[in-house]
């Protein structure tokens, strides 16, 4: 993978939020589940279609931090406008694993 430099690295704007709510979505062509997300008052709510049905529920998702880039255009997923790209890791068995921060932060806080 090609170096890029530290200001290349602050185009990518990183933001911690809270899910606010969270629905399956079945249309999808994979399993995913719609999650809006709180990202403080300068970003706001943002939504997003996500692939995590493999470790979580909706239920489980109402309350969690989540971190996200906020900067990415809105992307049209079949019916769902995704307008944030929440970020997770492949698990051993190639399920997505949500990043979070291991304690509170304020809605909207960019990675550091």
């Amino acid at each position: 993978m090609a170096e890029i430099t530290f200001d290349d690295f602050m185009k990518v704007d990183i933001r911690v939020g809270t899910v606010l709510r969270a629905e399956p979505y079945p249309e999808a062509r994979k399993p995913a589940i719609k999650v809006w997300v709180d990202f403080g008052p300068e970003i706001g709510e943002r939504k997003s279609s996500a692939q995590i049905t493999q470790h979580y529920t909706p239920e489980d998702l109402v309350g969690k931090q989540v971190i996200g880039v906020v900067n990415f255009p809105p992307r049209q997923i079949g019916k769902f406008m995704s307008e944030v790209l929440i970020l997770g890791l492949h698990d051993a068995d190639n399920a997505v694993v949500l990043l979070s921060p291991d304690h509170p932060a304020p809605n909207g806080a960019r990675m550091c």
